[in-house]
């Protein structure tokens, strides 16, 4: 096994609502949950201050997951109703995202994504995020990860 290092940081408290059109259930309503980000972090070898990576130097991220999850709207672009949800957020009614998928497993790829890419600039290279999990609550969670 190769040795590596690992560290992790949660953000939470980023209410938002969105739909799952597709499901033949409640799902297709518009509800919401306050959701919760742990990134994942590791590197073969830490930087000059013993980190994987400085939680401090994340702001990025945090600006990121506050503009696409703080108080906004995440509609998949395929749903039948993006017309009426850009209304909507024209009117100034909500804060709407469009997204690929709007599932809770598609935005913790999204997050990994975007945690590397920020990663890949903020380290060169020297770490990256392997795993995002994304809660929409105490009871359900969704996993993304490179393992």
């Amino acid at each position: 096994m190769k040795e590596k290092f690992t560290s992790s940081k949660t953000y939470r408290n980023l209410p938002c609502a969105h739909r799952q059109w597709k499901h033949k259930g409640h799902c297709a309503y518009i509800h919401g949950y306050s959701r919760q980000y742990t990134f994942h972090f590791e590197a073969k070898e830490m930087d000059e201050h013993g980190w994987v990576v400085g939680f401090g130097d994340l702001k990025k991220l945090e600006k990121y997951l506050l503009d696409m999850y703080d108080h906004t709207m995440i509609i998949a672009e395929d749903d039948p109703e993006l017309s009426t949800f850009q209304e909507l957020h024209n009117k100034g009614l909500c804060d709407l995202r469009i997204v690929p998928e709007a599932s809770l497993e598609s935005s913790a790829k999204m997050a990994l994504e975007k945690a590397n890419e920020i990663l890949l600039e903020m380290t060169s290279g020297r770490a990256r995020c392997f795993e995002v999990e994304a809660r929409e609550n105490d009871k359900n969670s969704a996993i993304f990860s490179l393992k």
